[in-house]
């Protein structure tokens, strides 16, 4: 008597998960086809049919007409000294934070989560006027140093609440047997990190990855945007024009977000459980 109404919960769930999964894969499918299409298929069949072949002229065109190559270094630039930076400043902090266990320790954690609250559009027009002053706009600095600060707070929330779960006793152990502070954060505490480090790498890469806002503002050479931008420039260009180009353009734009998530998603999942849960 109890069974079928579990196969029915079971059945119900698994089409609405079937139903979400549809939603989300189509737009990058009828993207991904489109951009494997002729231009006489483009425009003489339907969006939602197939390519009669894999059609690689549109891919040779976005590249050869425009900026893309250039984007996608910017982008990639950015993308991993800002990361890089991120996770050296945000792994220390939640360490000293969650286990050296100084004075006002959890104030000072809360006073970098306040950092979660504050929209990135109230910083803008200062962030522009002193960048303009000391002369870094169209540079990379100009984009790493605001999505530094603005990606900061997670990050140390992240590696805070992962931290606040590895017993004492195991960096006691390390520190009577020698280990510095250093050496027990680098070679302990660290490497019992590595979800965490993932989950914020591919956190700040995508928010990195498609940030438009502060690119568009900061960076005004054609040589220094980044692949938001390129990609927007781009479409008002050809989108009227050469529709094959631009759907590869977005292809190409999509392509290490969705890597990095089909490689990552394990243990990004398991480093977003680990911080949020907190004692």
């Amino acid at each position: 008597m109890t069974t079928k109404p579990g196969k029915k919960t079971r059945g119900l769930v698994y089409a609405i998960i079937a139903v979400f999964v549809l939603v989300q894969i189509y737009p990058i499918l009828w993207v991904t086809l489109s951009s494997l299409k002729s231009p006489d298929e483009l425009a003489d069949t339907l969006a939602y049919q197939l390519p009669k072949g894999l059609y690689l002229g549109n891919y040779v065109r976005a590249f050869a007409t425009s900026g893309l190559l250039r984007y996608l270094i910017n982008s990639t630039i950015v993308a991993v000294l800002t990361i890089l930076v991120t996770v050296m400043v945000g792994a220390p902090a939640a360490f000293a934070i969650e286990k050296l266990r100084f004075r006002g320790s959890d104030k000072v954690l809360s006073y970098l989560l306040v950092g979660l609250l504050v929209p990135s559009f109230a910083a803008l027009l200062p962030l522009f006027e002193v960048f303009n002053k000391i002369g870094i706009t169209d540079t990379y600095l100009a984009l790493i140093i605001p999505q530094l600060a603005f990606n900061l707070p997670m990050c140390v929330y992240l590696y805070a609440g992962f931290m606040k779960e590895i017993p004492d006793s195991l960096l006691e152990a390390a520190r009577i047997d020698g280990a510095g502070t250093w050496q027990i954060f680098s070679k302990i505490v660290m490497p019992l990190s590595r979800n965490t480090t993932v989950t914020v790498a591919t956190y700040n890469f995508v928010f990195i990855w498609n940030e438009f806002v502060f690119a568009n503002t900061f960076m005004v050479r054609s040589d220094m945007k980044t692949l938001p931008i390129g990609l927007n420039d781009f479409v008002g260009m050809y989108g009227q024009t050469d529709l094959g180009a631009t759907y590869s353009a977005i292809v190409v734009s999509m392509i290490p977000t969705l890597i990095l998530y089909f490689f990552l998603n394990r243990q990004v999942i398991s480093g977003m459980v680990a911080g949020a849960v907190r004692g």
